[in-house]
């Protein structure tokens, strides 16, 4: 995971992931769609995203065509999944003894409940 929050961490490689996530694109054509970063650079971070499982590359003659690997993201997904789950607990854990404190200080003022 830490692959794929390190590639996620620069701006342009999430433009990239826009780009090539409804088709496949050539690294011409996201290049073009940036247009100001060099075709190195957009290579530097084609190559980061297809380490870190985020994109694959397929040859058609002598270009490289890049999509989104949708299951890259899986191992993010769990891990936020997992965090969201946690503060939910935590969340409810606290509703209920709020909850219990007022009804122990209703009960203590003389209410019934």
């Amino acid at each position: 995971m830490d692959a794929v929050l390190h590639a996620l961490g620069a701006s342009r490689r999430r433009d990239i992931l826009r780009i090539v996530r409804r088709r496949e694109r050539s690294a011409g054509d996201i290049h073009r769609a940036l247009g100001d970063l060099t075709f190195g650079a957009v290579s530097q971070h084609l190559g980061v995203l297809e380490r870190a499982g985020l994109v694959t590359a397929r040859r058609d003659g002598r270009s490289r065509l890049y999509q989104t690997r949708p299951a890259g993201l899986g191992p993010l997904k769990e891990w936020l999944e997992s965090m969201w789950d946690d503060a939910l607990a935590s969340l409810k854990q606290l509703a209920e003894s709020d909850e219990t404190r007022a009804a122990k200080g209703r009960r203590g003022r003389g209410e019934k409940r």
